[in-house]
Formats: structure tokens, C-alpha cells, sequence
């Protein structure tokens, strides 16, 4: 009988062993593949945080406000909380899509079967982006020259000059459309990107209220 419980009780003490290990292994294996996350990832996720809340902020007073945010937050780590910056990436943003818009335009070219009405569309289309381009190029290099200066005020209404003609070219060409009978192909890659061009400009010209405020 002693030995049977003798037997017993290294059977459990055994028994116990195995499953502390089984339970410690767990445990292990569990740490392991939970990932650490730094003091500087927290930091680092809270200030895009901030970064992106102050360009929504700034948004807000844009006249598509959505657009806006879309368009600026994934350049939060660049723009951060600087009022100059969020106006230079939203010329950046802009000139790029006036680019783009440009490009759109071109393809129509190789189009055959174009109506004069439509060629005279594209081809005043061409002009009219063309120049857009230029006026907001001389924005950016007006803003090249504003930090620091002491005439900031001037500068800020000779920006808001250029992309005030940039928005009335760019519904010059819209404008082209009233009336007209054009092709899927013609109003899908003029009137559509223009539009979307158009929304972005007059974005960056709401959004020069954010330098005024600061100078």
C-alpha cells in the first residue's frame, strides 16, 4: 500500500512538472510573438497624430475641405505643424496635378475623328492648363522667398495674384464645354481633371489664409 502511494506520488509530482513546463513554454512562445513597440514608435504615432490634426484644421477653412485632407495628410511627416510648409506642398500637390491634367490633354491628340468643336477645345484647353502651370510655378518661387522676410504680406497677395489666375484659366477651359457636344474621350480627359485640378487650386488659394493669419 506505501508503495503504491509512494508510486502515486511521483506519478502526480511528474505529472505536475510536465504541465508547469507545458504552461511556461506557453507563456514563452506568447511573449515572443507579441510585438514591442518602442518609446519612440508611441512618439513617433502621437505626433503624426498631431500633424495630421493641424492639417485638418488648416482644411477645414479650404473650400473642399475633404479634397484637401486627402490630398495633403499622407505628406504629414514633411508639413508637421509649419504653416509654410502645408502651403508649399499644397502648390506642389497642385502643380502636379496641373501636370497631370497637361498629360491628359496631349493623348487626345492621337484621337481620330475629332470634331473642330472638340479640336478647338483641346487645343484651347492646352493653352489654357499650359499657362496655369506657369502662374503656379511663379507662386512656388514667390514662397521660396517668404520665410523671413519683411514684407511677407506683399508677397502673400502676389501668391494669391498668381493662383487666382491659375483658378480663372483653368475655368476658362471648363467654361469651353457650355453648350458643346463632345465625346466620352474629350470630356473624360479634359473636363473631369480639370474639374478635379480646379478644386485643388481653389484649395490653395482658401489655404493662404494659414500664412496671413501668421504674418
Amino acid at each position: 500500500m506505501e508503495a503504491a502511494a509512494r508510486s502515486w506520488r511521483r506519478s502526480s509530482s511528474s505529472h505536475s512538472l510536465f504541465q508547469f513546463f507545458i504552461f511556461s513554454l506557453a507563456i514563452l512562445l506568447l511573449m515572443l510573438n507579441v510585438p514591442h513597440v518602442s518609446a519612440s514608435e508611441i512618439t513617433n504615432k502621437a505626433s503624426r497624430k498631431t500633424y495630421k490634426s493641424f492639417i485638418k484644421k488648416a482644411c477645414n477653412s479650404a473650400t473642399y475641405p475633404s479634397d484637401c485632407y486627402k490630398s495633403l495628410s499622407k505628406y504629414a511627416s514633411s508639413i508637421k505643424t509649419d504653416p509654410e510648409k502645408l502651403y508649399r506642398v499644397s502648390l506642389f500637390v497642385t502643380i502636379k496635378a496641373a501636370r497631370k491634367t497637361s498629360f491628359s490633354i496631349s493623348t487626345l491628340w492621337r484621337l481620330k475623328g475629332l470634331s473642330r468643336t472638340e479640336q478647338a477645345i483641346v487645343r484651347d484647353c492646352a493653352s489654357t492648363i499650359s499657362y496655369a502651370i506657369d502662374e503656379m510655378k511663379q507662386s512656388l518661387t514667390v514662397m521660396a522667398n517668404i520665410q523671413g522676410a519683411d514684407h511677407k504680406s506683399e508677397l502673400i497677395e502676389n501668391i494669391r495674384t498668381w493662383v487666382a489666375a491659375a483658378l480663372t484659366d483653368e475655368g476658362t477651359c471648363t467654361d469651353e464645354f457650355d453648350g458643346q457636344k463632345v465625346s466620352y474621350e474629350v470630356n473624360k480627359n479634359i473636363k473631369k481633371t480639370v474639374l478635379n485640378l480646379s478644386k485643388l487650386t481653389s484649395n490653395c488659394l482658401a489655404l493662404l489664409n494659414t500664412l496671413s493669419n501668421r504674418s
